[in-house]
């Protein structure tokens, strides 16, 4: 295969993983604390001796969109959304995990859970816990949580240390290498942030990621048909 070939290949697949991020952003379109992602393309170039040089896509890095979600009144006891900037820190097996998502209830063991049973950790990195016959809970924009008027735990905010090192983690978790505690974040009792992905803006970028995808497979089947012409004149 010649040069263009290649070139248009790793184009080809850059646009498919955006693609299937895009598809990824319009089926959490209505999915509590998701953040919608984007790839980014880098262009990879290199001297191919006495010839000019070669120039390759590569979309193989996801940007993670910080932006806020509306927020949703429930109402809910547990429901917690954050405004301004920091993630829930959560406890998980396969270790500690950011997310935006607020919406908790408390387990059998008192402790405050996400709907997948991971436990939500204070500032101070502990299971918040429910004191045992707990009434009225409260919670305050500062994070501080209490039963019956006395305060128990302070829901911790958190950032990633190196925002470069924020990763998806699956749903809508996120993984870092290390945390820091985030400044100027409030939390609001019984409401939920909504997704931040915009479903007219996904549907118009998927419609002209495919048609570049449907030119770029154009463009591959020609050069095909061109080499194959050529084989066919030199074999006759």
């Amino acid at each position: 295969m010649e040069a263009t070939g290649y070139v248009t290949l790793t184009r080809q697949s850059g646009l498919m993983r955006e693609m299937q991020v895009v598809a990824n952003n319009i089926a959490n379109g209505g999915t509590t604390g998701f953040r919608r992602e984007g790839v980014v393309f880098s262009e990879f170039v290199r001297r191919a001796g006495d010839a000019p040089s070669l120039s390759m896509a590569l979309g193989g890095t996801r940007r993670v969109d910080l932006s806020e979600g509306a927020l949703n009144r429930t109402g809910g006891t547990f429901d917690f959304a954050i405004r301004g900037e920091g993630f829930f820190l959560i406890a998980t097996p396969e270790g500690d995990r950011l997310t935006r998502g607020g919406a908790f209830s408390p387990g059998p063991d008192g402790s405050l859970q996400t709907p997948d049973g991971h436990r939500l950790l204070d500032a101070g990195g502990a299971a918040v816990v429910l004191p045992g016959g707990a009434g009225k809970i409260a919670l305050g924009a500062d994070g501080t949580i209490s039963a019956d008027g006395q305060a128990f735990a302070r829901i911790g905010l958190w950032l990633p240390e190196d925002p470069l090192t924020l990763r998806h983690a699956g749903g809508t978790m996120f993984m870092a290498e290390g945390v820091v505690p985030a400044e100027g974040g409030t939390l609001v009792q019984g409401a939920l942030e909504e997704s931040n992905v915009d479903p007219v803006a996904e549907v118009a970028r998927m419609i002209e990621v495919q048609r570049s995808y449907e030119l770029g497979q154009g463009f591959l089947e020609r050069e095909d048909e061109r080499m194959r012409g050529m084989i066919r004149m030199m074999g006759g």
